[in-house]
């Protein structure tokens, strides 16, 4: 039987599929990451911070970044992928809009700082992961001052959520470093 030419024999090769499962299914956690609320004042919190830093964490700025902006395309594109039944183009221009922003530009930051050698300095990953969480508030509460104002986007967007936030990077940190400890290795 005739061999098939090498752009078939490395398209059919489960390897080369490897890094595109790995966005779909990160993809998937931030749907996840979304759709999970947790009762909160003054507006329900959700799980898409811990998401982007932690895959950053465990996968890197390659597998991190490229999931955060497949989600939002998915958004984008009208599935509902974002935290309650909203999604297409008009989302990103509401109260959420930076945040969402923000999430892909920590999954870079943060799994840049994995990249280079942070998963195995576990106090460096969570300053790394605090980083991170700063970019997404920043880029929330920015977009949130352009709607309400800056005084009331800080009173709304990022004072409650401090203690929150504070905990999800801690708890990524903890995660990465114990998936280090066992053996779990990307790649």
């Amino acid at each position: 039987m005739p061999t098939p030419p090498a752009t078939v024999r490395s398209f059919a090769a489960p390897r080369s599929w490897a890094p595109g499962v790995g966005i779909v299914l990160a993809s998937a956690v931030f749907v996840l990451s979304a759709k999970t609320e947790v009762p909160f004042w003054p507006v329900p919190m959700t799980l898409e911070t811990l998401a982007a830093i932690g895959l950053a964490g465990l996968f890197g700025a390659r597998l991190a970044g490229w999931a955060a902006l497949l989600w939002l395309a998915e958004g984008a594109a009208g599935l509902p992928v974002f935290a309650g039944a909203a999604a297409g183009p008009a989302y990103f221009l509401g109260p959420t809009g930076g945040y969402l922003v923000g999430f892909v530009l920590a999954a870079f930051l943060v799994g840049s700082a994995a990249d280079r050698g942070l998963r195995a300095r576990p106090l460096l990953l969570f300053a790394a992961m605090l980083g991170g969480v700063a970019v997404i508030d920043l880029c929330g509460v920015a977009w949130l001052a352009h709607l309400v104002g800056w005084p009331r986007s800080v009173q709304l967007g990022l004072l409650p959520f401090i203690p929150a936030d504070l905990t999800k990077a801690a708890l990524a940190a903890c995660v990465v470093a114990a998936a280090g400890r066992v053996g779990f290795r990307r790649g």
